[in-house]
């Protein structure tokens, strides 16, 4: 950061877009929605998250539909409002929302797992790249019918793709953004390593 600007903001704007990114992210929209909807407290059941994963687990498909589309657009939302000071800035405001929905300060910094705000963030700063991840996505859920697997792999994939098209700084961001993914997904490593994890369809 040269002179105390990032791509002509401020060292104070910088700090503002992590601060305003943190607090649209950690907006626990999957909880919210549950208790709207007269379910109760998602926390309760499954793996105690508030991700569209665990809102799923109520039966209720279109609301886990509709946390995963909010989750997401946290992200985006986050990266459109820091577009205005280039995209490092951009960055910074989505890296902001990814860490708030993991760590939200209102629930005791006990979040999501992070995948849904993962692709927003991802869908405002490089959406062609989303293509790929949908695609390996899908081709890991297919023929292996883990979830989990099949989100891990495609972030896995996901800043080595950003790296290949020269995009340096978000790839950077996304580098950072799958080693958090892994670290909360890291139950769910342990389930697949002992060959525990629960497969899509299964009761």
């Amino acid at each position: 950061m040269a002179d105390g600007t990032l791509e002509g903001a401020s060292v104070i704007v910088v700090l503002l877009l992590l601060v305003v990114g943190y607090l649209l992210g950690s907006i626990p929209f999957g909880l919210i929605i549950t208790r709207a909807a007269g379910l109760g407290d998602v926390r309760s059941i499954g793996s105690g998250n508030i991700g569209a994963t665990n809102v799923l687990r109520t039966g209720r498909k279109e609301l886990a539909g509709l946390t995963f589309l909010l989750d997401a657009l946290k992200g985006s939302v986050a990266v459109w409002i820091g577009m205005r000071w280039g995209i490092a800035a951009a960055s910074v405001a989505g890296f902001g929302a990814f860490v708030g929905h993991l760590y939200p300060v209102w629930l005791s910094f006990k979040g999501g797992k992070g995948v849904a705000t993962y692709l927003g963030v991802l869908l405002a700063l490089a959406w062609p790249v989303v293509a790929a991840f949908a695609l390996v996505w899908l081709a890991i859920a297919f023929l292996t019918r883990y979830s989990s697997l099949a989100g891990l792999t495609a972030c896995l994939m996901t800043p080595i793709v950003l790296f290949l098209f020269g995009e340096n700084i978000v790839a950077a961001l996304f580098l950072a953004m799958t080693g958090l993914v892994f670290w909360r997904h890291k139950a769910n490593i342990e389930r697949l390593l002992a060959g525990t994890e629960g497969k899509i369809g299964a009761k």
